[in-house]
This record gives C-alpha cells, sequence and structure tokens, in this order.
C-alpha cells in the first residue's frame, strides 16, 4: 500500500503529523462536556391550562378534553397524556424519537388557538413550553442562620441573583424561607359605620400608591423632567391613607383596619440535618453541562460566603456531579488497568521491550485521537463513551500485533528493517482493514434503529468505532514507522522468557491434538456444540432480564403523606417521628434534606400533608451496607409510624421513563378503575421484589364548599362574582397594590384577622357587604357543605387511566413483570376496562426489540465485509457458524456473575457478532493459503490451526485482559458497563475455544459438500 510505503520513507511527516493529532485531541479533552449517561432526547410539549375555581371533573370535561383532541392528530405524536386537577390542567405530549420538537410545539400552538374559542369563561391563556422530564436541579445549596425571614432576604437580594449570573445556570428558586408582607387586616363593621366597601379601599390605595410623569420645565438650556412621586414610603404612609366616605368625610386606613409589616404564611418547611434552613436549587440551562454548572456554582458560592452576615452559614446539600465526576475517574482507572493488562500481554508474547513499546504506543494515540472526533461529533464524555474507551482498549491493538508479527516474520527472513516494514505491513494491510471494519459495521444498525436503546448506546458505539478506526489507521502507518526504526534485530526465541514458549509449545501439541480428535469425530462434535449451545438457552430464565443496571448513587428518598387536608404543622410533628427512626443510621447519612409541604422535585404540585426526605449517604468505603440494602432497612423502620403512609426509595437506581414497574388500567369510570388499582396493589404487593406498590388515586382532600344560591344573592344586589371575590378576599386575602422597600417589592394584603378566619364557624358566621352598605350573613345567600373533594384524572391518548406503581428490590425486572403479569391475568376486568404493564418494563421490552432486530442486520452487514474481503459466499458462511457459539459464553458468564440479560449485555452480544469472526477469518484464510500450495487438507488444518494460536491467542487475551476491570465493577458508576465486558469476556473466550475446534469440522462438512457439488457439474457436462 502507498499509505505505508510513504509512512515509512517520510518519518518525520509521521511524527508531526501524530504531534498534530495530539495537540488537537487534548484541546478537545478539556472541552468535551462531561455527563453521567449521553442526553436523550425526549420530544416532549405540555400545555398548561389555569382555571380557577374548577373542581377536577370540570377541568377535565371543559379543558383538557379539547385541548386533547385538538392535538392528538398533530403528525409524529406518540402518545398524549393529561393531569387534571382543582384549577388547572396539564396536557404533556410525547413525540416519536427524532421529530423536530420546535417544529411540533408550533403545530401545537396552531391547534390550541384553534380550540382556545372553545375553552370556559374564567380558564386562563393556555400556555404551550417544551418539558424535559430529565431536568432537575443540579445542586442545591442550604442557607442556615437565625430566622427564615431574614435567610429570604438575604437569598433573593444576595445569593440568586449572583448565582444566576454565572455560566451554565438557567434559574435559583427558593424553598423554606418566608416572603415579607404588608397585611391591611380589615374591620367589616368600622367599614359598614363609615359606608365604605373593600373596592373602595382597593381603588383608594392603588391611586394613591402612584408615581408619574408630567412633562417637563425649562431651566437655562436643559429641560427638566417634572415627576410626582407618590409612592409609599413606609408602613406608616399605608395606614395614613385618606378614604373618602359615603357622607364626604375623610378618614384614615389605620381607623377601620391593622396594618401590619409582617410575613406570608409559610407553605413549605426546609430543614437540612434537622436545622430549618432556606434551600435553593439550582438548574442548569438545556444545553449547559451539570460538572461545569456545579464547578462554577461552587467557584461562586467562595465568592459570596466571604460577603455573608456571621450568622449564616451557606453550603452544599447535594451536589449531583460528585456522582458523575466519581463515575467518569472510575472509568479512567480501569482504562489505565486495562492498557497496563494489554500490555504485560504483548511483553509475555514478543519478549522484546521494543516491540510492545511499538504496539503499546498505539493505545494512547488512539484513546487521545478518540476524543477528537467526539469533539467535533458533539459527544460528551460520560460513563458509557468512556467505557466504550476501556471496552475497547484491548481491541486496539489487534490490528497492530498482526501487523508487527509479520513485519517481524519479514525481519527474521533476512528483509532489513525499512524493507521489512514495507513488504509485511503492505501485504497484510488489506486483510487488516476487513477485520477492523467487521467489528465496526456491528455498531450501524445500532446507530440507525430508533428508540430509548439508540439514544443510550450510539455514542457507546461511536466512541469504540472511532477508537478502531484510529488504531488502524495508526497500525498501518505509525507500526511500520517505528518497526523500521526500532527493530533492529529480531525476536528473541530464547531467553529468561523460553519459558513461556515451552508451555505455548505444549498448548499448540494439545490443541493439534484435540484437532485430530474432533476432525476424527465429526459428528459427535457438532452434537456437542449444538447440545451446549441448547442447554445455555436453558440459563436465560434463570438469569431473568433488566433494563439498566442500577447505580449505587448513595440517595435515598422518603416520600410522607399524611390524611388529605393535614396541616403543615400537624405533617412536621410526623416528620419529626421519622427523624427518630432515622437516629440509628446518622452514621452513614452525610446529608439529611427534608422539604415539608413540597412534592419533591420531580412533582408538579405540593400540599401541606406532603413530605420528602432526601438524603445522601457517605461513600461506599465508608459503609458497609449497599445504598439499597440501607434504603430496604429505614423502610422497615419507618412502616409502622401510625398517621402517614411513608415510601423509601433509592434515587437513581433505574434508567427510563417511569417507575420500574408501571401498570396503566384504562377504561371510562374512575370509581372502578380506583377500585381495580385497590385490587391490583393488593395482589401484587406479595409478589417477590415488588417493594411499596402504590395507586396514584389518593384520599380525597376534605373541603367545604359554598353553594351560591344566584337567585337569594341577587335579591340583596349581589353578583355570583362579588360573594366569591369577598369570601376569597376574607379567607385568602387580596393584594390591593405592592409597597417598595428599597429594592424590594411588598405585597398589600387585604385580608379578614386571623381570628376570625380560622373555624368553620368563621366561614359560616362570616357577613358580606351588599351595594347599599348593609351585612348580611354568607348562610343567608349560600349553602355550605363538607365534602370530600376528587383527586386528580388522569388520562392518556383521550381514555381515563389509573395507575399503580411499584419499585423493585432484591429480582430483576423481567421476573418481576413476568409474575405480576400472570397476577393480573387471574383478575377478570369488566368490558370496555383493560391494563398495560408500562415503565421501565415496557422501555426494556421495546429496547430488546430494536436490539433484536439491530442484531440480525449485524449478522449480515458482517458476512457481506466477509463476502467481499474472500471474494467468495461459501467461506464467510462457514466463519459464521462461530456466531452461534456466542450465546453459551454470555449465558455462562451471566450465569456464573449473578447478572441479569440487561441492555448493556445485549449491545455485548452485537459486538461479539464482529469480534468473534475475526479469529476464524484467520484460521480459515491460512488453511486456503495452504491448500493452495498444494498441502493436504487434512494437513493444512493441523498446520494452520497451532500455526494460527499465538495471534489468536494475543488478540483474544489483550481484548479480555483489558475489559477485566470493568467486568469486576471497579469504583462508582461501573454497573452500567459491568454487563457488557462480562459478556464480552465469556462470550469471546469460550467462542474461541470452540471456534478453533468447531470451524475446521465445519470447513470439512463444507469442502466435501462443494467437492461433490463440483463432480455432479462435471458428470452433467
Amino acid at each position: 500500500m502507498k499509505l505505508v510505503n510513504v509512512s515509512v520513507k517520510r518519518p518525520v511527516g509521521v511524527i508531526m503529523i501524530v504531534l498534530a493529532i495530539l495537540a488537537l485531541g487534548f484541546m478537545s479533552l478539556r472541552n468535551l462536556a462531561i455527563d453521567l449517561y449521553p442526553e436523550i432526547d425526549l420530544p416532549i410539549a405540555v400545555v398548561s391550562t389555569n382555571y380557577p375555581g374548577a373542581a377536577p371533573q370540570e377541568t377535565e370535561k371543559l379543558v383538557s378534553e379539547p385541548i386533547e383532541s385538538s392535538v392528538s392528530a398533530i403528525e409524529g405524536m406518540e402518545t398524549v397524556q393529561s393531569q387534571s386537577q382543582t384549577g388547572a390542567s396539564i396536557v404533556f405530549m410525547q413525540f416519536n424519537t427524532g421529530v423536530n420538537l420546535d417544529n411540533a410545539l408550533l403545530d401545537v400552538r396552531e391547534k390550541v388557538d384553534q380550540v382556545k374559542g372553545m375553552l370556559p369563561e374564567g380558564a386562563g391563556e393556555p400556555n404551550v413550553l417544551r418539558f424535559d422530564p430529565q431536568q432537575i436541579p443540579v445542586m442545591w445549596v442550604g442557607l442556615t442562620g437565625d430566622s427564615p425571614e431574614e435567610l429570604q432576604q438575604i437569598a433573593e437580594n444576595r445569593v440568586v441573583p449572583f448565582l444566576e449570573r454565572q455560566e451554565g445556570v438557567a434559574s435559583v428558586s427558593i424553598e423554606g424561607g418566608k416572603d415579607r408582607e404588608v397585611r391591611v387586616l380589615i374591620d367589616r363593621g368600622q367599614m359598614n359605620e363609615y359606608g365604605l366597601n373593600t373596592q373602595t379601599i382597593i381603588q383608594t390605595l392603588n391611586a394613591a400608591n402612584q408615581s408619574a410623569s408630567a412633562g417637563a420645565v425649562e431651566k437655562g438650556d436643559k429641560d427638566l423632567q417634572i415627576r410626582i412621586d407618590g409612592e409609599f414610603e413606609s408602613v406608616q404612609e399605608i395606614k395614613d391613607t385618606l378614604l373618602q366616605t359615603e357622607g364626604g368625610a375623610q378618614i384614615r386606613l389605620g381607623q377601620i383596619a391593622d396594618v401590619e409589616d409582617t410575613y406570608e404564611d409559610a407553605s413549605t418547611i426546609s430543614k437540612v440535618n434537622g436545622q430549618a434552613s432556606v434551600v435553593l436549587s439550582v438548574l442548569k440551562k438545556s444545553d449547559g453541562n451539570t460538572v461545569e454548572t456545579a464547578n462554577n456554582v461552587t467557584a461562586a458560592m467562595g465568592d459570596i460566603k466571604e460577603r455573608l452576615p456571621e450568622n449564616v452559614n451557606m453550603k452544599v446539600v447535594l451536589d449531583t456531579s460528585e456522582f458523575i465526576t466519581q463515575s467518569i475517574d472510575s472509568v479512567m482507572m480501569n482504562i489505565i488497568i486495562g492498557g497496563v493488562f494489554s500490555v504485560l500481554v504483548l511483553l509475555l508474547f514478543l519478549k522484546s521491550i521494543r516491540a510492545t513499546l511499538v504496539i503499546g504506543i498505539s493505545i494512547p494515540i488512539a484513546i487521545i485521537s478518540t476524543f477528537t472526533l467526539m469533539y467535533f461529533t458533539g459527544e460528551t464524555l460520560n460513563v458509557l463513551t468512556m467505557g466504550g474507551l476501556a471496552l475497547g482498549i484491548g481491541m486496539m491493538v489487534d490490528s497492530s500485533i498482526v501487523i508487527l508479527e509479520n513485519i517481524v516474520s519479514y525481519r527474521q527472513q533476512g528483509y532489513s528493517m525499512v524493507e521489512a516494514a514495507k513488504e509485511g505491513a503492505s501485504e497484510l494491510a488489506p486483510a487488516v482493514i476487513a477485520s477492523a471494519t467487521t467489528t465496526i459495521v456491528v455498531f450501524l444498525p445500532i446507530i440507525f434503529v430508533e428508540g430509548i436503546a439508540s439514544e443510550l448506546f450510539t455514542p457507546l458505539a461511536l466512541t469504540i468505532s472511532f477508537a478502531l478506526i484510529a488504531a488502524l489507521i495508526v497500525s498501518v502507518t505509525l507500526i511500520p514507522m517505528l518497526s523500521s526504526k526500532l527493530l533492529t534485530k529480531p525476536l528473541q526465541t530464547s531467553g529468561r522468557r523460553y519459558w513461556f514458549d515451552r508451555f505455548l509449545a505444549k498448548v499448540n501439541e494439545g490443541y493439534q491434538s484435540m484437532l485430530r480428535r474432533v476432525l476424527k469425530w465429526r459428528k459427535t462434535t457438532i452434537l456437542v456444540t449444538l447440545l451446549a449451545i441448547t442447554g445455555s438457552g436453558f440459563l436465560v430464565p434463570m438469569i431473568g432480564t433488566e433494563f439498566i443496571p442500577p447505580s449505587d448513587q448513595g440517595q435515598i428518598e422518603i416520600s410522607v403523606t399524611t390524611p388529605a387536608g393535614t396541616s403543615l404543622s400537624t405533617t412536621e410533628e410526623v416528620t419529626g417521628k421519622v427523624n427518630e427512626k432515622l437516629k440509628p443510621y446518622e452514621e452513614v447519612i452525610e446529608t439529611n434534606y427534608v422539604t415539608i409541604g413540597g412534592g419533591g422535585f420531580e412533582s408538579f404540585s405540593s400540599s401541606a400533608n406532603e413530605a420528602t426526605y432526601t438524603m445522601q449517604l457517605v461513600g461506599p468505603g465508608d459503609r458497609e451496607r449497599s445504598t439499597s440494602e440501607i434504603m430496604q432497612a429505614i423502610d422497615e423502620d419507618v412502616s409502622g409510624i401510625p398517621g402517614a403512609e411513608i415510601a423509601v426509595s433509592e434515587i437513581g437506581a433505574g434508567f427510563g421513563s417511569g417507575a420500574p414497574v408501571q401498570i396503566q388500567l384504562n377504561g371510562p369510570d374512575y370509581d372502578v378503575l380506583s377500585e381495580l388499582a385497590d385490587q391490583v396493589v393488593y395482589m401484587i404487593e406479595d409478589v417477590d421484589g415488588v417493594h411499596n406498590p402504590e395507586s396514584s388515586t389518593n384520599e380525597g382532600r376534605p373541603e367545604m364548599q359554598v353553594q351560591v344560591d344566584r337567585d337569594k344573592a341577587a335579591q340583596y344586589g349581589l353578583s355570583y362574582q362579588q360573594v366569591l371575590s369577598q369570601v376569597e378576599l376574607g379567607f385568602n386575602g387580596q393584594v390591593a397594590t405592592r409597597y417598595r422597600d428599597g429594592s424590594d417589592e411588598i405585597n398589600v394584603r387585604m385580608i379578614l384577622p386571623e381570628e376570625e378566619r380560622q373555624t368553620i364557624a368563621d366561614l359560616e358566621g362570616m357577613t358580606l357587604q351588599t351595594p347599599t352598605g348593609s351585612l348580611i350573613p354568607l348562610a343567608s345567600v349560600a349553602e355550605l357543605k363538607q365534602v370530600q373533594g376528587p383527586v386528580t384524572l388522569l388520562r392518556e391518548n383521550q381514555q381515563r387511566q389509573v395507575n399503580v406503581e411499584s419499585e423493585i428490590v432484591g429480582r430483576d425486572l423481567g421476573s418481576v413483570s413476568e409474575d405480576i403479569r400472570k397476577e393480573l391475568e387471574r383478575l377478570k376486568f369488566p368490558d370496555e376496562y383493560s391494563y398495560e404493564i408500562g415503565g421501565q418494563a415496557q422501555d426494556m421490552q421495546e429496547a430488546f426489540g430494536d436490539l433484536a432486530l439491530a442484531l440480525v442486520f449485524s449478522i449480515f452487514l458482517v458476512y457481506a465485509v466477509m463476502a467481499v474481503q474472500f471474494e467468495n459466499f461459501l467461506f464467510p458462511f462457514i466463519i459464521m457458524f462461530s456466531l452461534p457459539t456466542i450465546i453459551i459464553g454470555v449465558m455462562l458468564g451471566l450465569f456464573t456473575t449473578g447478572l441479569p440479560l440487561s441492555l448493556p449485555a445485549f449491545v455485548g452480544i452485537i459486538m461479539l457478532a464482529g469480534i468473534v469472526v475475526n479469529n476464524a477469518i484467520v484460521l480459515v484464510d491460512y488453511i486456503n493459503i495452504l491448500r493452495r500450495k498444494g498441502i493436504d487438507r487434512y494437513e493444512a488444518i493441523l498446520e494452520a490451526g497451532p500455526s494460527r494460536m499465538r495471534p489468536i491467542l494475543m488478540t483474544t487475551l489483550t481484548t479480555v485482559l483489558g475489559m477485566i476491570p470493568l467486568a469486576i465493577g471497579l469504583g462508582q458508576g461501573a454497573e452500567a458497563q459491568q454487563p457488557l465486558a462480562v459478556t464480552i469476556i465469556f462470550g469471546l473466550t469460550i467462542s474461541s475455544l470452540f471456534t478453533l475446534l468447531l470451524i475446521p469440522v465445519v470447513y470439512t462438512y463444507f469442502d466435501d459438500l462443494s467437492n461433490k457439488v463440483t463432480g455432479w457439474f462435471r458428470k452433467e457436462k
């Protein structure tokens, strides 16, 4: 090849190109973004619409259903889901993978605009926006001090603005603080005495709190702007606001109301390690990087701390980037260890430091070159892409080994260093390119299939392909050039490592003896192989299946739900009992962050009867139990706490949409669906592996309904809206104006005094002011009823739905799903009612289907590449018989290590389809070479096998040993690559053994068949 000749003739040029590539690679590495997993593009749009005062049933019928109908016909739509709550509708639209969400959002807005006029009066403007379910805070920062009020001010005025200016930060939200508020506590008796009503007071406050421009006047050669500043400058000015009575007299606001400078009622309480705190959650921009954003925020915190008061402390509560960084560091360490193993294998076989150096240098060059290709294709440094480099570390040297061995062969024949490099590399370059191509083409189908499997593993496929391409280029350019300069003498055939040569000789003798036996007992060999393949298939049910292996991120979530309607203080009392149960775990809990009155960062709503704990455990090396084991222990301890439903789960344990198991019950009536959901929960809670099954139907919230009699209200001159606004003002308050204090804008809220709005009796005894100024009791125009308010109503694809969700513990997802399916088949569903198993179980099933299709196409591509290489259809077909033996090693490996068949393991099987044929290619090709020289078939096989044993052992051992660190699961975040590495190690090892014995037997059968066919054609002629 010309490329080889040029590289040997121009070593300085090659070195300069390599240095330039290395420099570019290091620059690319510095600019590569770091993340845990590849970013999955889930095209999801959301339409949110407010409908104040409407019950969930009204919201569903009048808002959710019209919007669902309008958007469901949009091209590329996969699923439409809706949540109808009290006063709000949320419609989720998930599009097919690959749909351009920007274009889809335009279509959604167009459809929503068409139906907007059909929405009921009182419904707000529908908001259309994109939604990213993976968009969770990258960091939580806690502020602790003397009072939540002071911390709120500091957070709003100093910390949040500074953090939001940092690169990569999208927004910072505040939890646990209290906002300042000026309250005007009205006295209805006094108001009535002076003939005033609330609307008059609100209009007067607004008018009195105004600033305006009144033109300009000349002063010399300048125009001075006239500005009338009438805004309130103190709370006293609000008290002194003049009100005009009906009789024309003027009174001050303070005469009919108490004006207080206070704080809003707390809706949430945040505690960090038991101490009341204000917690800031930092969201990154959609195109921002988690690690970079977290680093920028951490650096900014160092600057802010110096300017905070002495009594205020700021610290990181949770940082999601820490696990990412630790995982990447672990993979980097595995790459280094794998590289060392590969180099040791080379040194053992080659018995030459110089020869090992020639090949070993290709590893870092290939890796660094890969970073450049990753940068220009927009990939990130994540657990899977870095795992791809770790997996490919052994395969990178395969091409170089073959080239170097041939160069050494020519060198031993007496060729000069330069000529040996030219001839040796040129002779095998086409074969090496073809061999590497078979490994690379298996990844093409993964790139082109759709779904989450492609989204996850395309970056891994590209990374390994880039690494192999870089290694291939190095093998045909840099290896010949270095060989022409460094291989001053042939490799040693004796010396202190002669023991290894004797060992290899014994291995070759044993292998040759085995070859004689299998060639003598060909049918027995085929039968034993078939039995081994069949027997390995029986291991599949014992192995089980799962989606993505869970990662031990050391995070646990406790969800506390007290009965609907429970007050914030009562829920806080329950969390106190939970805290008592958590005391024995203080040694393993690094940070304990609880939000009372919030639904957690994944929730769309919050309530006073909910509390969420987010706990970060100490590192795995500092605790004896795994996160899952600690989670189960805590679950047992807190399960007996009365007055609340408590669910304990592991954060970040899975991957995919929703809970591991999600049973979707569909039908026309919510009451029936709720009953079915309760039955399903009861049936599956005894299934082994099911943990905390829950129904999406919750106990209704108790509420007091005020049913206004419009006719009676009209008799007093009151409209329905006036009754509603007076009740709302009395118990919830109404913002009359905003008071500016420095840079803060504070609500001035009119509301009844607290003692007049606490009990049901206060509501029943509330007085309404009529337009004539008289006071009437609320009961004279309305009937009060205490009812159980409805819950959130769910729909999917325009059909009502109730979900039952469950975590899994101690078993694989596939086995648990199958057992649940059997239980559900026993349940008799009424007509028009059905169920589906969704969540990660559905994602797993779809992903396995996509990867199975990719595997079929990969095998076809491998055959096509070999047919081109051999220019023959028969020999590639013989080589393909090495593929079925993969199943033996894969099943044996997973069974031995106790790992289920997961998506990474399936990708490992696809990779094996391109790897295992290389050994068979080497063997069959050399048999053909010997036969063309006139050697008998039997003798050719006996000679080709042992002579090819050395390169086969070298390439297999470098690949296998390079993956051992990943297979052991060293470091954090290694769980995702472990099944892939185990699959390749066992699959390649076992299939290599079968290949060395089975392929010669298959070769003889097809050669006999070919001879018979050829003889038959000759007789016909």
